[in-house]
């Protein structure tokens, strides 16, 4: 029996314990990444930025809860949400109160798909094929059918009335005491809503500092950002891979960014510029793989400092 059955019985014993821990303790391991920046003209003061991202709020996550409202006690000087807020319908309200004492600050967001449309089940490692053909959301994949459509509306709507600026194919500013942040943002690439066109022209004049936000870290969205000169680009989307392998990393990025690159803060080179790129690993997962394994949830607290 030893020789027969002893190897397949330990491998089947160590995936079992690798996706309960992926499952049951991993998923829900909150972690706060922090990231300095030096992307500031010279003299002005660090500003301390809190990114959110890929929420994807499922009714009766009270630990993910807990731990958004938590963020508040970073006293950021803005926040940027960069979308997947939810992933469940019914999920806006306690979206909002998660999110409810960060509202409390000036802030700026972009929608994700999973803002727009509720998750369906798929094969996990259709992400995987996905990636082998070059093929990624509606970039390359068709269109999807009888999809569940989300309340992004009221997301919206309370976003707005918290003050946070929209920026979903839209530029804005922020005023802290003295400080303009000039924002610029795309809707999501990965269903294809994004229109640079619409914003396209570089920072605008006037600003202490221009930042570009899109939640997927798609590269024409990258080009387009890191071309027109934003010193800083922020993105999401990614879920650092979810799945990752120890000491190697992330397999997927679900768009087509390199997976070297899939979290964390890299570089982003064309026509000629380079911008620093940060890219949330998000603190949520799609509700119907609710796991995570060497790649845990996280929010980024980003302080920029003046450039050397």
């Amino acid at each position: 029996m030893r020789a027969r059955y002893g190897v397949p019985l330990t491998l089947t014993a160590v995936g079992a314990a690798g996706l309960a821990y992926a499952a049951g303790f991993e998923v829900r391991s909150f972690r706060l990444r922090r990231v300095t920046v030096p992307v500031l003209p010279r003299g002005m003061r660090p500003l301390r930025v809190l990114q959110v991202s890929d929420i994807h709020m499922v009714n009766g996550q009270r630990k993910k809860q807990r731990w958004l409202q938590s963020l508040a006690g970073l006293r950021p000087d803005f926040v940027i949400n960069t979308g997947d807020n939810l992933s469940d319908p019914e999920g806006v309200p306690e979206t909002l109160d998660a999110l409810g004492p960060l509202m409390e600050f000036p802030g700026a967001y972009v929608f994700g798909s999973n803002d727009y449309y509720g998750p369906k089940l798929r094969n996990p490692a259709r992400y995987l094929f996905e990636r082998m053909q070059g093929r990624h959301g509606l970039n390359g994949n068709a269109p999807v059918v009888g999809a569940v459509h989300n309340p992004w509306e009221e997301l919206r709507d309370a976003f707005d009335a918290a003050g946070w600026v929209g920026l979903s194919n839209c530029r804005g500013r922020l005023k802290l005491e003295g400080i303009e942040i000039a924002l610029t943002g795309l809707d999501d690439p990965h269903i294809k809503r994004d229109r640079y066109a619409e914003v396209a022209g570089g920072p605008e004049s006037g600003a202490d500092l221009s930042l570009a936000v899109v939640h997927a870290p798609y590269l024409r969205s990258l080009d387009a950002f890191a071309a027109d000169g934003y010193p800083l680009i922020l993105a999401g989307h990614t879920h650092g891979g979810q799945l990752c392998i120890p000491f190697y990393g992330a397999l997927v990025t679900n768009c087509d960014l390199d997976p070297d690159r899939v979290k964390g803060l890299s570089t982003h080179t064309a026509g000629g510029r380079t911008s620093f790129l940060h890219v949330s690993a998000g603190c949520g997962t799609n509700r119907y793989t609710p796991v995570r394994f060497a790649c845990p949830p996280e929010a980024t607290l980003l302080t920029l400092t003046a450039r050397p």
